[in-house]
């Protein structure tokens, strides 16, 4: 292979000034351009004015497939799902009973109170009736997604699961992708990527319904579409920011060098702009893991792409353990693998990760794929404030409150002192109406 391999030099965190510091940290493409803004919102009023004209314009113009419609037909998608192999089917389907158990777990449930006699107050949760899956497409097929996405949606009952991927150069989408539609009993696909798609999604068009919201993860346009539609008027709500891919590792002498630099190139795979750091006291250990991810990467099939992500990807030697932790605090990774001889009393101060991989023998890939787990996550850092998605998210909770006459003698005055507090009026006549009426007086006396 003719590739010139550059991987990072490691650097010690001790040594960095602030800035190389805030440098080694920083995302590739967190920095959205202006420029970016402006082509996603352009996008936007494209699909919004012209709907399927515009979503097979940018189709062929981005993916350069000409389609005559956006719609995959379930029959063909059922017919395209046969020809995926057996030993892909097995796959799909263990890792869908693995994700399908572990998301079961997280069914709500409703909860009823009284607060105080005759003061009743629930909490309910409600299904999300339209739900858009975004799966991405371009250099890799993504079945997995879809069962991220599909296998909640179809617990909580969503009454339509609308998939949109962009098209192969078939027109059509992969047999994998189809067989785990069809698995997840999605009810609507559509062809087109990109912001296009989600723009399709959020305002609907002839042939694509307008979803109450969107999920999935794709590229900076991606991202900063489902930005600018949940921000419209009537637009839909998003899952999370989930952008380009990446993943911390934090290592100590115990580590096989080997694993670590698999799992970091199993990320950086994903995309140019993926990004993997290490955090390790051990120089020995840096050092075995940079020789590895050399001998590694040389044998890959997506070699380039990879090599391109390691170039905005980090090797730091830190002080202890300790360090490590509080660096990837402030990272707060997509992604974090603890390859340590004792990784549990470390946990309790790991909390601002999308996911956690914890021991030698869990790799990333698993949770990408089977474990159960879900691999669409907050990345940029939103790890700090934004959770992993789960099957709540699929879910919208309301509340119900009842108070009967007895409940509302008691609770009446309470209302009426704090609405004369904050000079709300017609707050205060609303309980002071009732109070003070025939009606009132006369059900408190049966």
């Amino acid at each position: 292979m003719s590739m010139n391999i550059q991987l990072p030099a490691p650097v010690t965190w001790q040594e960095a000034s602030s800035e190389t510091r805030a440098k080694l940290l920083s995302r590739p493409v967190q920095a959205v351009s202006a420029a970016l803004r402006e082509q996603v919102a352009a996008i936007i009023d494209k699909v919004a004015s012209e709907g399927d004209a515009a979503l097979l314009e940018l189709t062929a113009r981005f993916d350069g497939v000409r389609l005559q419609s956006p719609e995959l037909s379930m029959d063909k998608v059922a017919e395209i799902a046969e020809q995926a192999p057996a030993r892909v089917k097995a796959a799909i389907d263990q890792a869908y009973n693995n994700i399908r158990a572990f998301h079961l777990a997280q069914k709500p449930s409703d909860v009823a109170l009284e607060t105080m006699p005759g003061v009743y107050c629930e909490q309910k949760f409600a299904a999300l009736a339209r739900v858009g899956l975004y799966i991405p497409g371009g250099s890799a097929s993504l079945p997995s997604t879809v069962l991220m996405l599909g296998v909640p949606a179809q617990i909580a009952e969503c009454s339509e699961r609308v998939l949109i991927s962009p098209p192969n150069p078939q027109g059509e989408l992969t047999p994998a992708i189809c067989y785990a539609a069809i698995k997840c009993g999605v009810t609507g696909v559509y062809l087109g990527g990109g912001a296009q798609a989600v723009a399709a999604l959020a305002l609907g068009t002839e042939s694509i319904p307008a979803v109450d919201k969107i999920f999935g993860p794709g590229n900076s346009y991606v991202t900063e579409a489902k930005q600018q539609v949940s921000q419209r008027a009537g637009g839909p709500a998003i899952d999370l920011p989930a952008g380009p891919s990446e993943l911390l590792v934090i290592a100590d002498d115990s580590a096989e060098p080997a694993f670590v630099a698999a799992d970091l190139l199993s990320q950086a795979e994903h995309g140019p702009d993926s990004q993997v750091i290490l955090l390790s006291p051990s120089a020995a250990m840096i050092a075995a893991v940079r020789e590895a991810l050399a001998k590694q990467l040389a044998t890959l099939p997506r070699a380039e792409i990879t090599n391109q992500a390691l170039a905005s990807s980090s090797l730091i030697l830190t002080q202890d353990l300790a360090e490590a932790v509080a660096i990837s605090e402030t990272y707060a990774p997509e992604h974090l693998s603890l390859q340590l001889d004792d990784c549990e009393p470390w946990l309790p101060k790991l909390t601002r990760a999308g996911s956690i991989f914890v021991g030698h023998y869990t790799p990333e890939s698993g949770g990408d794929y089977a474990t159960g787990t879900n691999h669409v996550l907050p990345t940029y850092g939103f790890a700090r404030n934004y959770s992993s998605l789960g099957l709540l998210d699929f879910y919208r909770r309301y509340t119900v409150q009842t108070v009967s006459p007895e409940g509302l003698a008691d609770l009446g005055n309470t209302i009426v002192d704090l609405a004369a507090e904050e000079a709300l009026d017609a707050h205060l006549r609303a309980v002071s109406l009732r109070l003070e009426s025939t009606r009132f007086q006369r059900d408190t006396q049966k």
